[in-house]
């Protein structure tokens, strides 16, 4: 059974930094690809970033260059750097793993297993 584990969330000002972290059991982070999404209240879940087995990245247009999709397969875990946070980044995060590519990294409907969320608020 795969299960997938969020931490690091919290509150932070604007231009602060986060580290979350996603670990994966029942599920090598070396063989499958994994994402990061966020969702608020009345919005869809917008994916932010995604990594591929091989080692691979995408990243959305409103975090490039501030976020950065990693992971430790020795640890099974896959993390995301969130640098440079500005209030618009306030959401609830989630990690997924995806089983099988079909079209779009950052797209909901390719991952299948997911986490609970961690909650990141930024304040001004």
């Amino acid at each position: 059974q795969v299960r997938v584990v969020e931490s690091g969330g919290g509150s932070v000002q604007a231009g602060g930094s986060l580290r979350l972290s996603c670990v994966i059991s029942g599920y090598a982070t070396s063989d499958g690809f994994f994402a990061w999404f966020r969702q608020t209240p009345g919005k869809q879940r917008e994916g932010v970033a995604a990594i591929r087995s091989s080692g691979g990245t995408t990243y959305s247009d409103s975090v490039k260059g501030r976020f950065i999709i990693s992971r430790d397969n020795a640890k099974n875990t896959v993390y995301l750097q969130m640098d440079m946070l500005n209030p618009e980044d306030t959401a609830m995060y989630y990690c997924a793993a995806g089983l099988s590519y079909i079209g779009n990294w950052l797209s909901p409907p390719t991952y299948v297993y997911w986490g609970q969320g961690t909650q990141v608020s930024v304040s001004t």
